[in-house]
């Protein structure tokens, strides 16, 4: 089958509400700062009626690397579940208007479209209370042979750990993408995510996996050593590609004994964090797709995140393919 597709995504789909807050706000409101924290409908419409100033848009893990992706002009699929609903609606036609195939079916019954209030700290800290709704209904009835068959790469966020319909629903997609030649790609998520699954995520790294990636902090959870030094020595023993982003230090891509350390891209100020893993994954796999080596991969990686954290929002403001066209790598 032909590769119509450069990249095929799975993911919670979630719509973002981000507001700057205080610190004073997070302890007032008990919001645990720079992690992601799974919350019901109640705690969800407490904490939007909270924020002073809101601002809403279509999120979810990958479906912002997939706005990455849409940036650098790939061509991409997510899969995600949203309800029949005004957010669910919404969140369909910005995937559509950036030019990502979204095809899932909606939920006609059911708990309504999921939402992230994101509590943006004056460090651009961001802290996420999450509330999955209908993205927890995504299942393996959802996932379609010919799109994964279609796409280069099959990018899968953890978070989907978190209910068993989506991780029946990942394990199907990662069987077909094995059968016909599709690359697995998984993002770890969050540390307490690692946390929760730990085992069966070092077995998706033994068993499944091309490519990884993970931060400093999830990285050293899934090995369970102190020192990034001690987590390096784990992936060298590992066949695939690990993409390990450390915030301000920028990144370390590794595949077996090739490492390369890559500067993080400058920043006139950051502003919210949020999205910067995700935008980093984008580049990342625009990067591999189009055939560049690691090192050039790491670098676009770098500068679609810091493009994303000079702004409020998970998404670019300005074009990506832009950006990368000026620093000569595309």
């Amino acid at each position: 089958m032909a590769r119509n597709f450069d990249v095929i995504a799975m993911g919670n789909a979630i719509v973002d509400v981000i507001a700057p807050v205080d610190d004073a706000f997070l302890l007032t409101h008990k919001i645990a700062k720079g992690v992601m924290t799974l919350i019901d409908e109640f705690r969800a419409n407490q904490l939007y009626n909270a924020f002073e100033e809101r601002r809403e848009a279509a999120g979810g893990s990958a479906a912002n690397t997939m706005a990455g992706l849409a940036s650098l002009g790939a061509r991409g699929i997510f899969v995600g579940k949203v309800k029949s609903d005004r957010l669910g609606e919404s969140f369909s036609e910005s995937m559509r208007d950036i030019g990502v195939r979204f095809a899932t079916a909606p939920a006609t019954d059911g708990p309504s479209t999921a939402c992230c209030l994101i509590a943006v700290a004056d460090d651009g800290q961001r802290s996420m209370s999450t509330y999955l709704g209908a993205s927890r209904e995504l299942g393996a009835a959802d996932i379609k042979v010919a799109e994964i068959a279609a796409a280069d790469i099959l990018y899968i966020e953890g978070y989907l750990w978190d209910t068993d319909s989506a991780k029946a629903a990942s394990r199907k997609a990662i069987e077909i993408a094995k059968e016909a030649g599709t690359k697995i790609a998984f993002t770890l998520s969050d540390p307490f995510c690692v946390g929760r699954y730990r085992e069966e995520f070092l077995e998706l790294l033994e068993n499944d996996l091309d490519i990884l990636f993970a931060n400093e902090e999830e990285a050293k959870a899934l090995f369970e050593v102190e020192t990034f030094d001690e987590v390096l020595q784990r992936i060298e023993s590992w066949n695939g590609i690990a993409a390990l982003t450390r915030s301000a230090k920028g990144c370390v891509v590794a595949n077996g004994g090739e490492v390369h350390v890559i500067d993080a891209a400058p920043v006139a100020r950051v502003v919210d964090t949020t999205g910067a893993g995700d935008a980093f994954a984008a580049g990342f796999l625009f990067g591999l797709v189009r055939g560049k080596d690691l090192g050039d991969s790491g670098r676009l990686g770098v500068l679609a995140a810091a493009e994303i954290i000079s702004h409020y929002g998970a998404r670019p403001e300005v074009s990506l393919e832009v950006l990368a066209g000026e620093a000569g790598l595309v």
